[in-house]
């Protein structure tokens, strides 16, 4: 993985693909590289490092091609080196493709094709794919549909996950798409069709876009369109417009677009509240979740499955839920639930969250509780993904692109969601209307206190830069706080690369205390509830151990002078939006942290926006 971008127009293909490439930048990436169909043959430009390398490579040699495919790779198979680059050429020159996902039988497949005396340029499991597809199209008789015929042929005997984008230097107007597992999207214009695993790739030049199932395949040719299944029976194509603003992933007058997606989170909190709470003001009202509410009436367990950030949220809706409405809750890692036996208790529900909507290990957790009957919702960010087709209901974020690698404002928002659904629940079942009335009052004054949050940034930076040579930092909360002690952990692991650790409270004791020495800070997000005062016994812990101990506490919580060396004050507020608040001075503070050492926030290290891979 990770970006695919892929064109054929009447103009030239190089502007569209190097442009496609940027906006999927904030995917993350370790190289990119571009192919150009030059008539008789493949022109290729691949470089490691970032698109704008790649661009001015391609800038020297420009192509007047009006089809070509180009790709962001962030590496599963093979070192980062230009070899192993996307695209990748079949040895016989006939075929170059990119690909998202991994073959997992690469190596069989591999040894059956050097036996054949194909030869291999890199260490990639696509190169092998894109050399069977060329030895299948080399064994069958010439005709119209060759090359979909080795397409055909070979992906069946792919084990794995793929995203492909396919090129034949037999077809100079054709190009064709596969999926399994890993997102596909046609976009559809006057002037071109593109093939990208992101519809952000052609903003502004397609009009409508259309996602690619599971098993199907989409075959451009000219101006003509067309999806078939694997054994060749045609697919219906349902066209979504492309509606989104290309305003709103430029970056304006902030330095990046975790900075101002931080900054956006009123607005986006106010996009993920509007129209969803019932006339009484009691309720939350989810239309993702009309026609099933005698399940959810009923239910006997909720099980959320997700992955890094989004678990984190989940973590926190399982301690609202359970207050509010009293169902058990268990919150899953994605990539474990699929291969564990989870007994089928009672009437379960299973929830899965992801902001783009195609994490693999999230997905193949739903098929597997579809697997079992379970009834499955979603809460995703994008429209049409592949999260929001798949399950029986669900709800979208509606916060609009989020660029940045690491998650700040989807996480507020799958948060809030959680928040919503536990009220929702709580009043189909024994939630007071009193008690739903207070909970509805808060989440709406939510917007307006994240921005007085907000705008205490400054202080934030100036203990970020008291602390900013700390290399071990540990995290600390109870109760809905502990996840947010994880998420702030995880923040900044993600973009300063300081090692940091998040626990509940209670288990300072329990191993981490021996952590504890002057050059290691401990953050404590304190409650503002009766277990406040163990937090600060806590914390009274790490400073007899000359640990530096900053805390984001209430206002009205009183904090001994000797307990603390630095507090980050928040308002005082309902227990179903603290932990948002609570989360915000985090956000900021690993931003801050990381820029303090000169790293780019949008793009940390080794990470990628999208995980398609197991």
């Amino acid at each position: 993985m990770c970006g695919i971008v892929g064109y054929l127009g009447k103009g030239y293909a190089q502007a569209p693909l190097i442009d496609g490439l940027r906006r999927l930048e904030y995917r993350g990436y370790d190289s990119a590289g571009v192919a150009f169909h030059e008539g008789n043959e493949f022109s290729l430009a691949r470089e490691t490092g970032r698109v704008k390398n790649l661009a001015d490579s391609v800038q020297k040699n420009s192509s007047s091609s009006s089809l070509g495919i180009a790709h962001t790779r962030w590496a599963t198979h093979g070192a980062v080196t230009v070899s192993n680059t996307h695209p990748h050429m079949s040895q016989d020159g006939k075929f170059v493709m990119v690909h998202n996902g991994v073959i997992e039988n690469y190596g069989i497949l591999k040894k059956f094709l050097v036996s054949k005396g194909i030869k291999f340029s890199s260490e990639t499991d696509s190169e092998v794919l894109c050399n069977l597809i060329a030895y299948h199209y080399s064994e069958l008789p010439t005709g119209e549909d060759r090359f979909i015929d080795a397409v055909r042929l070979a992906l069946p005997q792919s084990r794995g996950a793929y995203g492909i984008v396919i090129l034949c230097v037999d077809y100079s107007d054709t190009m064709i798409g596969a999926r399994r597992g890993s997102p596909l999207v046609v976009g559809l214009g006057e002037e071109a069709n593109f093939i990208a695993s992101d519809a952000s790739a052609f903003v502004g030049r397609a009009k409508e876009a259309v996602f690619l199932n599971d098993g199907e395949l989409s075959i451009i040719s000219g101006k003509n369109f067309r999806i078939t299944t694997m054994e060749g029976e045609e697919a219906k194509a349902v066209a979504h417009p492309v509606e989104q603003i290309s305003e709103e992933v430029e970056l304006g007058d902030f330095d990046s677009y975790m900075e101002k997606e931080i900054f956006e989170q009123p607005t986006a909190l106010e996009n993920t509240l509007r129209g969803r709470f019932g006339d009484d003001g009691t309720t939350a009202k989810l239309g993702g979740l009309e026609g099933h509410e005698d399940e959810l009436r009923n239910l006997d367990r909720i099980i959320f499955v997700a992955c890094g950030t989004a678990r984190h949220a989940c973590m926190v809706g399982e301690y609202l839920i359970e207050r509010l409405a009293r169902v058990p809750v268990e919150v899953e890692h994605a990539s474990e639930f699929r291969y564990r036996n989870s007994p089928k208790a009672g009437k379960s529900l299973v929830i899965a969250v992801s902001q783009s909507g195609e994490t693999l290990d999230t997905l193949e957790a739903v098929r597997e509780a579809k697997t079992k009957g379970l009834l499955t919702l979603g809460i995703t960010n994008v429209v049409g993904s592949s999260l929001a087709r798949e399950t029986d209901g669900g709800v979208y974020q509606r916060v609009g692109p989020e660029i940045g690698v690491a998650s700040t404002k989807a996480f507020s928002s799958q948060a809030c969601l959680c928040a919503m659904l536990g009220l929702a629940l709580g009043r189909m079942r024994d939630l007071s209307p009193t008690d739903g009335q207070a909970i509805v009052q808060a989440l709406n004054d939510l917007p307006d206190l994240v921005t007085k949050v907000l705008q205490q940034g400054e202080q934030i930076r100036e203990l970020a830069i008291k602390y900013s040579k700390a290399e071990h930092l540990l995290f600390l909360g109870r109760q809905s706080l502990y996840p947010v002690a994880l998420e702030g952990a995880l923040k900044l692991k993600e973009i300063s690369y300081a090692h940091a650790e998040g626990y509940p409270a209670a288990e300072l004791k329990h191993g981490p205390i021996a952590l504890i020495n002057p050059d290691c800070p401990s953050v404590f997000i304190v409650e503002g509830s009766s277990l406040s005062s163990k937090t600060i016994a806590n914390m009274q812990e790490v400073k007899a151990r000359k640990g530096p101990v900053l805390a984001i506490a209430p206002d009205n919580v009183e904090i001994p002078e000797e307990a603390v060396d630095d507090i980050f004050r928040l308002p005082v507020v309902h227990e179903v939006i603290r932990p948002i608040l609570a989360n915000l001075p985090l956000q900021l503070f690993a931003y801050h942290f990381a820029r303090l050492r000169g790293l780019d926030v949008d793009k940390p290290r080794n990470l990628a926006k999208s995980v398609t891979v197991e």
